[in-house]
């Protein structure tokens, strides 16, 4: 009777197996909780890692630097057909463009095209080319880069406005560049970017 009485449940009462079933339950469901509330913080950083991904690639392709592709050989050799090209947006941002520099730019006479060509003549002065020869403000200019001696022709003179440019590329005999144009020069605030670095199809700075 007394053994009887010991395994009796009232009504209210939980046995011990219910009560460590209960507490198992809780446990699990902690866990289960803990385990999706790991799996979505674990997808947010990855969803703010892409985010900030982005929002960096547009900063920098926007404000810091600027991608070209060459679809024609006005610069060769310094530049070659299909070779892709970085600039950097934030070289004139304290100075002043210099001659020498590769620059890219809208096209003065239809805009909608992109040109990367060489700085030949600065604000002020007066560019002439006369029996193929370069003259600046009357002075033979000597061009180490050019890929064979201009023909023998006659062009100007130019007189570049302060502010402006003039532009020519090395490619000299076969460029259209600011000898032809309508628009003859380019404005500095009209310059997207210092051409600095080939990256395809092999890396290389541009000088």
């Amino acid at each position: 009777m007394e053994t009887e009485k010991e395994n009796e449940v009232y009504e209210g009462e939980i046995s011990v197996e219910e009560e460590n079933s209960e507490q198992t339950e809780k446990k699990e469901e902690k866990t289960s909780a803990k385990r999706t509330k790991g799996v979505l913080r674990e997808l947010f950083s990855w969803v703010m890692v892409v985010v900030c991904a982005f929002i960096l690639a547009f900063v920098i392709t926007r404000y810091i630097i600027i991608k070209a592709e060459v679809p024609t050989g006005s610069m060769i050799s310094t530049i070659q057909i299909d070779d892709r090209l970085i600039g950097n947006r934030l070289a004139y941002l304290f100075s002043n463009p210099k001659r020498g520099d590769i620059v890219i730019f809208p096209y003065p006479d239809n805009e909608k095209e992109t040109y990367i060509k060489r700085i030949v003549g600065l604000p002020g002065e007066t560019i002439e080319i006369v029996e193929g020869v370069l003259y600046i403000d009357g002075e033979v200019y000597e061009e180490s880069y050019l890929n064979e001696p201009m023909k023998k022709e006659n062009c100007g003179p130019f007189l570049v406005p302060e502010g402006h440019y003039f532009m020519m590329g090395d490619n000299r005999n076969h460029s259209w560049d600011s000898r032809y144009w309508t628009n003859h020069y380019v404005a500095k605030d009209k310059i997207l970017g210092k051409a600095w670095l080939r990256y395809e199809p092999s890396w290389g700075l541009l000088k």
